[in-house]
C-alpha cells in the first residue's frame, strides 16, 4: 500500500522535477489549496464571528485580519513560485494556459483591493466613504472581487491537476489534495446553510435602514442579511 502511495501517478513516465519546479509546484499548491481558499471562507462566514452578540456588537475586524493575512502570504507564495518558473525549462501546454489566468486574476484581486476606496461610516473619522455610502466604485469593487475570486479558485483546480500530471506526482498528493478539496466543499455547504454568509454591511454597520447600505440590495450569491432581532 505504502509503495503504491509513493509510485507516481504515470507508472510509464518518472517523477524527476528540477529543484525550481519541485518548489515552484509546492509553493503553488500552498497558495492556492489552502491559503487562498481558506483566506475565502474566513471573509465570506466569519464576518459575524461564533457567539458575537450581534447587533449589539458589530465591526468585529477578526475575519478581515484572517482574510488579509491569508491573502498577502498566498501572494508572496505565488510571486516567489512564478519567480522560480520564469527560470525553469519545460512546463507549457493547458498547465501554462491554467496558470497564467489564475496569475492574472490574482493580480487584479490585489490591484481591486488597494483601489477598492474608503470605508467611511459611523466607526470611521468621516461619516462618507465608498463602502458605508456604497457607491459606484465601492459596487465594482464587490461585484468583481467576489465573482473574479472564485472562478480564480476554479480555474486553480485545474492549474494545480494538470501541474501534478506533468510533473507526475505521486499518488498520496493527489489523494490528500482531492480530500482536501472535499473538506473545503463540505465545509462552505455547512456554513452556507447555517446562514453564515452575512453581508458585509451588515456586520459592520448593523440592521439599521439609517445606514444607506442596508437600503440596497446585497451583493453577491446567497450573503444574509439579517433583522435586528437575528443572533
Amino acid at each position: 500500500m505504502v509503495d503504491w502511495l509513493l509510485a507516481p501517478i504515470d507508472s510509464a513516465r518518472p517523477h524527476d522535477l528540477a529543484e525550481a519546479a519541485f518548489w515552484h509546484g509546492r509553493l503553488m499548491v500552498l497558495a492556492w489549496a489552502f491559503l487562498f481558499p481558506v483566506g475565502i471562507l474566513a471573509a465570506r462566514f466569519f464576518k459575524v464571528m461564533p457567539g458575537q452578540d450581534w447587533p449589539r456588537v458589530i465591526d468585529n475586524l477578526a475575519w478581515w485580519h484572517t482574510h488579509l493575512a491569508l491573502q498577502y502570504a498566498g501572494g508572496v507564495a505565488v510571486v516567489i513560485a512564478l519567480g522560480l518558473i520564469l527560470w525553469s525549462p519545460g512546463g507549457g501546454g493547458l498547465h501554462a494556459v491554467f496558470g497564467w489566468w489564475v496569475i492574472a486574476l490574482c493580480l487584479y484581486q490585489f490591484l481591486a483591493g488597494w483601489l477598492r476606496g474608503t470605508k467611511g461610516g459611523p466607526t470611521d473619522r468621516s461619516l462618507r466613504g465608498d463602502h458605508y455610502d456604497m457607491t459606484p466604485r465601492r459596487k465594482l469593487f464587490e461585484y468583481s472581487h467576489k465573482s473574479l475570486g472564485y472562478l480564480a479558485l476554479v480555474l486553480s483546480v485545474g492549474a494545480i491537476s494538470t501541474g501534478l500530471w506533468l510533473a507526475n506526482a505521486p499518488r498520496w498528493m493527489w489523494i490528500a489534495i482531492l480530500v482536501w478539496w472535499v473538506v473545503l466543499i463540505v465545509a462552505f455547504i455547512a456554513f452556507q446553510r447555517r446562514g453564515m454568509s452575512v453581508d458585509t454591511y451588515q456586520a459592520l454597520w448593523g440592521p439599521s435602514e439609517d445606514h444607506p447600505g442596508n437600503r440596497m440590495k446585497p451583493i453577491g450569491w446567497g450573503v444574509v442579511r439579517r433583522g435586528p432581532e437575528t443572533h
